[in-house]
């Protein structure tokens, strides 16, 4: 039996996972890498430690290996962006992150001048500083990256590639369409770079990845990265992307939502690309070595996990992620609290930048599980404002719910959400499922596996939680959560 080694570069750490081709997990490796914060709204990260992050965890899973190496996938933290020299292989900046705000007043302008409809139409993102080409436009004009033939520009997934494959040495620049999707420079309909975007952002597209299926070989691994020599790189995905199809999602109106950093609620909706949807995103979920594409519709959440992070690191009222569970748990209810952890901006479905984190409806006899317990609740409210806004868009009602991600341990949260949603809630066996869709993606270009239809096999449910009370479209708690909302947005707090 032989392994497929994805490599998942998230936020906040990467991790080296082994997939058996019977879809059971052969081993895992994770670690951390620094967070830098140099001003209010900038998130930046070290593009060399991410790296060198990816070199530990592959070295130390494949020492505790038995099984042959297929392949290798890559997954990532999508719009996060990378600028280096390739004669030499060093950084030209810190790579900027997804959560950075730094280019809001230049997105608000393009917004002001009627430059949202082209974007929109083209790569069926909205103008928002989240998305890379502002990132990419902000490093060219103000980082110090001086353009060139040596200049390579790309998110992370490109950053990993070309390094895994040889770096200076004939590393392959390349990349596939669902990362590509999020950089607000991919016409999502050809699947080729926008020359009219490029160029309003000044993005030579000469320094851009070539963009391949997401399901094919694109090169083999190189010396000195923790992996043998010579195996076929053969699935990417954005991270986003790859965990709906770790998930199965694989027919039209099947969705799932990661509890991750952020929370992201994708939905299939096919091989034809929708019009675009108020208050959602349109995105390319993959491309297969056939040449088929895949949709979604995407509802992105900036803040759920980091949530539960500034709880124990900012206000210390947990130790650790687990202990929210308990504690939120010990009181039945919020007590009137109500978090809305727009720390970074509000994402779908209001696209507010400038919104930020508030704290309503304290009273004396708050407390730190109450506290807890907002959170919590905040994290399935942002999903159900979501997946309300998705259903309508797409006209596929929404009749479960898959779940993944770290915080989808949490027996509490979705309970929570199977009563918010009046649906189902999913939790598969493996909760790794943005690792498993790379190594699929991988898997199924060198032949591990025949077709999607294995993949949907290997799917192995660990729990389901239903509702457990009656839906309650329009109680006084769902005018306090929009009242929170309406208070952190925009400057109005």
């Amino acid at each position: 039996m032989s392994v497929i080694v994805a490599i998942d570069a998230g936020t906040t750490g990467v991790r080296a996972f082994a997939l058996r081709d019977d879809g059971t997990a052969a081993g895992i490796s994770y670690t951390e890498f620094t967070q830098h914060f140099p001003r209010p709204g900038w998130v930046e990260h070290d593009a060399l430690e991410i790296w060198r992050a990816v070199q530990h965890t592959l070295s130390d899973l494949t020492s505790r290996l038995t099984e042959p190496i297929a392949a290798v996938g890559i997954t990532d933290q999508r719009e996060t962006v990378v600028a280096w020299d390739r004669r030499t292989g060093q950084p030209l900046h810190r790579a900027i992150v997804w959560q950075d705000r730094r280019t809001a007043e230049r997105c608000d302008a393009l917004s002001e001048s009627g430059f949202g409809p082209l974007v929109r139409r083209t790569t069926g993102l909205v103008v928002d500083p989240y998305f890379s080409a502002t990132k990419f436009e902000w490093l060219l004009t103000e980082g110090g990256v001086v353009t060139g033939p040596d200049l390579a520009l790309g998110t992370i997934d490109s950053w990993i590639l070309w390094n895994l494959t040889g770096g200076p040495n004939g590393g392959v620049h390349a990349t596939e369409p669902s990362n590509a999707s999020r950089t607000m420079l991919l016409d999502i309909r050809t699947l080729t770079w926008s020359a009219e975007l490029s160029d309003h952002f000044s993005v030579p597209t000469a320094a851009l990845p070539e963009v391949r299926p997401s399901s094919g070989r694109f090169g083999v691994t190189a010396a000195g990265t923790g992996l043998p020599t010579g195996l076929p790189v053969s699935g990417m995905a954005g991270d986003q992307q790859a965990a709906l199809f770790g998930q199965a999602c694989l027919e039209p109106g099947m969705t799932k939502n990661t509890y991750g950093t952020g929370s992201f609620v994708l939905m299939n909706v096919g091989t034809t690309c929708p019009e675009p949807a108020e208050g959602l995103l349109t995105t390319v979920a993959w491309t297969l070595a056939d040449g088929t594409s895949a949709y979604a519709l995407e509802g992105a959440i900036f803040s759920a996990g980091s949530a539960v992070q500034w709880l124990r690191d900012a206000l210390g009222i947990i130790d650790k992620p687990q202990d929210i569970e308990a504690l939120a748990a010990s009181v039945p209810d919020s007590g009137g609290c109500y978090i809305v952890p727009a720390f970074t901006g509000l994402g779908s479905p209001w696209w507010d930048p400038h919104a930020r984190g508030t704290i309503m409806g304290i009273t004396r006899g708050t407390n730190r599980a109450h506290l807890a317990r907002a959170v919590l609740q905040a994290i399935s409210l942002q999903t159900r404002d979501v997946v309300r806004a998705m259903s309508e868009a797409s006209g596929y009602p929404i009749t479960a719910l898959k779940a993944d991600g770290g915080a989808a341990a949490n027996n509490l949260l979705l309970q929570l959400q199977a009563d918010d949603l009046q649906v189902a809630v999913s939790r598969p066996v493996i909760q790794e499922t943005t690792a498993m869709g790379s190594a699929y993606l991988a898997g199924l270009a060198e032949g591990v596996w025949d077709s999607p239809a294995d993949i949907s096999a290997n799917w192995k449910l660990d729990a389901t939680f239903t509702p457990t009370v009656p839906a309650r479209p329009n109680t006084e708690a769902t005018a306090a959560w929009q009242r929170a909302i309406d208070r952190s947005r925009g400057g109005n707090f």
